[in-house]
């Protein structure tokens, strides 16, 4: 299994210090959000193809601990 937390990272300077994927202005709670808000895996990748399914799943996997 991956270690899909490896995606998520935490600097002060991007997004005011809050996670996000791989170093992108992505906050986990935005993924959280669109994916709370019934977007499918596919819908938000085809939305914002800078995103891959593993970082969604990074969101999830972050969320959890």
């Amino acid at each position: 299994m991956n270690n899909y937390l490896e995606r998520i990272t935490i600097d002060t300077n991007i997004c005011h210090g809050k996670a996000c994927i791989r170093h992108m202005r992505w906050p986990v709670e935005v993924m959280i959000d669109l994916i709370a808000s019934g977007m499918s895996f596919d819908e938000i990748i085809a939305d914002h193809p800078e995103l891959e399914k593993e970082d969604i799943l990074a969101s999830l996997a972050y969320a959890k601990n």
